[in-house]
């Protein structure tokens, strides 16, 4: 089965009822995508391999609380965002330098970064320690607020804040070596 011959909304239909070919055909569609998100969270391949199995997991289990008022991409994201953080939790490899600056301004505009290959730009950030490689994706990539981020890996405003700074910092670094 070719997964142009069937709407999203069949092959959602199809994993509801439980059905393996339209699971395979839903895993084959985004698979590639949401891996790139595991890896970008993960830092190595074998755990990026099991966030997004896990992941998978869950979305099949739970496709029947999609309730079709989004993107459905959006909504496996999110998932797949969450168990990334969730598996990283559970593995006690979070971790954050807690560097609290009440008094400081601190920058938290996306100014552009050089432009290179998306290869390179991902393992600069696989490269980043774990807690500040969190808190970029999900500032930089996923678009969440300080305050949201705070909350989701119950941690301070001013921490996520100065781990994006810290992840942004070294970025440029590591930039800046590649580019001499």
């Amino acid at each position: 089965m070719a997964t142009e011959l069937y709407s999203e909304g069949r092959i959602i239909e199809g994993c509801r009822k439980g059905e393996r070919e339209f699971q395979e055909m839903l895993y084959r569609q985004y698979a590639r995508k949401m891996y790139g998100i595991c890896l970008s969270y993960a830092g190595s391949r074998p755990l990026a391999q099991d966030m997004l199995q896990e992941a998978f997991i869950k979305i099949f289990k739970n496709i029947g609380n999609f309730k079709s008022e989004g993107s459905f991409e959006g909504w496996i994201r999110k998932i797949v965002v969450n168990t990334s953080i969730d598996m990283l939790r559970q593995s006690g490899k979070e971790q954050f330098i807690v560097e609290e600056y009440p008094d400081m301004e601190i920058s938290t505009g996306n100014d552009a970064l050089p432009e290179l290959q998306l290869k390179d730009l991902m393992e600069f950030i696989a490269r980043l320690p774990k807690g500040a490689r969190m808190v970029f994706n999900l500032f930089a990539v996923e678009g969440y607020t300080h305050r949201e981020i705070a909350q989701e890996l119950n941690i301070s405003e001013g921490t996520s804040k100065s781990q994006f700074n810290r992840a942004r910092q070294l970025l440029r670094d590591w930039l800046g070596e590649k580019g001499n």
